[in-house]
């Protein structure tokens, strides 16, 4: 597909390799709006499971309701993705880069006026639907711009922002529910600020070269790459050959491998994270953890020191040193605390910190994979099909865990969480390949595995 086809010609754009101070700055610039999006992301996921008792209390939530508006906006990522994705391969990254921050600023105002628990449900659903859209948008554009001896550290360095906005949102709605008196509804709101700031920014945005060379707009793309892109860079995308833009070719034999990876690894490691961190104060002191909500800051907080360990290792040991110990490690974790969280509440307390720890060192991964594998006519899509399988299990964890819980106990409970992470563990062990120092068409080069399966 791609006329740069050596391995590991990316590993001559050495780490000591100096960028032109203005490409650098642009790179840098493009790095954080596109962070923008996912500090979004965090900060209304993050914020619900905080306010959950006190709009429980004044709109009288059900059980249902609870898990129902607790996973709304996983529900409208789920349909984003695909769609944001499809469209972003189909009609460019920028024109969807800003039309989906419009959307999620509508959905962030609108929250300051919902009266029914149906209207936050259906408003939560339309701002995830916004989100879902960006990550299919943002991570391939970012892909697309970085050069190989970057592109894992910018593409992990999302997860950590994503992280900061879910512990931004804690601690915003902490200090507004208890420093001071604060409906529910404002608390929900805050994200209005976030995100105006970003969409303002992202105006002006280049389009990808990637894109436009796969679109046969050639010239456009080598003044856009000349322009923001090193030299070495600039040639492989002049390089990039036509291919078709289908999002059924991800189910092709040259990409169904990686689906499947992408598809089955990024949701089985995050739906125990979504599941437990929406409903973290009420699961540590189900378990016995008094003051559930300090734990839950610790857990989060814990989370993006995991990713910014991930940011820092990631072009040093590899992507699959980075996805699959972790894993392994997460689900002991909790088994552990599945079989004798009776024994003691500083044992739980421990294992849900190490879960938090390296459940993010590989979710930093997450951010990573779909953005590389993946060619540029469906790149997008790739992304927003992992994106929508993500959070699925997201959804359905958040939806299921009140509802476990109550029927089937806190143990039980976070034995099926460790059986969904020792699924991911043995995914990754099998399919994960090693794109470090790889360049983009080198990475998403339909050649199966980077390294042999079980390796």
């Amino acid at each position: 597909m791609n006329s740069i086809t050596t391995p590991g010609a990316g590993a001559s754009l050495g780490t000591s390799q100096k960028m032109d101070p203005q490409k650098h700055r642009f790179l840098m610039k493009l790095s954080l709006i596109i962070a923008g999006g996912m500090f979004i992301d965090g900060f209304i996921l993050g914020g619900i499971g905080l306010v959950m008792p006190a709009l429980t209390e004044d709109l009288g939530l059900s059980g249902f309701w609870q898990g129902l508006i607790g996973s709304s906006a996983l529900i409208g990522i789920f349909f984003g993705g695909p769609i944001g994705g499809y469209l972003a391969d189909r009609f460019g990254r920028k024109p969807m880069f800003i039309f989906t921050l419009a959307i999620f600023m509508v959905g962030s105002v609108a929250q300051f006026f919902v009266m029914e628990p149906w209207q936050l449900f259906a408003v939560r659903v339309l701002m995830g639907v916004a989100i879902g859209a960006d990550y299919a948008i943002g991570w391939p554009l970012l892909a697309e711009f970085s050069p190989a001896r970057l592109r894992g550290k910018l593409l992990a360095f999302q997860e950590v922002i994503w992280f900061v906005g879910y512990l931004a949102s804690y601690a915003v709605g902490y200090f507004m529910s208890t420093a001071i008196t604060v409906d529910w509804r404002i608390i929900l709101g805050m994200s209005t600020i976030p995100s105006v700031i970003v969409f303002l920014l992202r105006l002006g945005t280049p389009e990808s070269p990637r894109w436009l060379i796969s679109k046969g707009r050639v010239e456009e793309s080598r003044a856009i790459a000349a322009q923001y892109m090193e030299d070495v860079d600039a040639l492989e995308v002049a390089n990039e050959k036509r291919g078709t833009t289908s999002f059924w070719r991800l189910f092709s034999p040259e990409y169904r491998k990686n689906t499947i990876f992408v598809c089955v690894y990024w949701a089985t490691n995050i739906t125990p994270y979504f599941a437990i961190g929406t409903f973290a104060p009420i699961v540590l002191e189900h378990l016995g953890i008094e003051d559930g909500l300090t734990g839950a800051f610790a857990l989060n907080g814990l989370a993006v020191v995991g990713t910014l360990i991930a940011v820092f290792l990631i072009e040093h040991v590899g992507r699959r040193m980075l996805s699959i110990p972790p894993m392994w490690i997460a689900t002991a974790a909790l088994v552990i605390i599945g079989l004798f969280s009776h024994l003691s509440p500083i044992i739980v307390l421990t294992c849900f910190l190490v879960f938090a720890l390296v459940n993010a060192i590989s979710s930093a991964l997450t951010g990573v994979y779909p953005g590389e594998i993946f060619p540029t006519e469906i790149r997008g899509a790739g992304v927003g099909l992992g994106t929508a399988f993500s959070r699925i299990g997201a959804a359905v964890g958040t939806f299921l865990l009140p509802l476990s819980m109550s029927s089937l106990g806190i143990e039980v409970t976070m034995l099926f969480a460790a059986a969904v992470c020792g699924l991911g563990a043995i995914t990754a062990q099998f399919l994960a390949p090693e794109t470090k120092g790889l360049t983009l068409a080198e990475a998403s080069a339909p050649v199966g595995n980077k390294v042999p399966a079980g390796k």
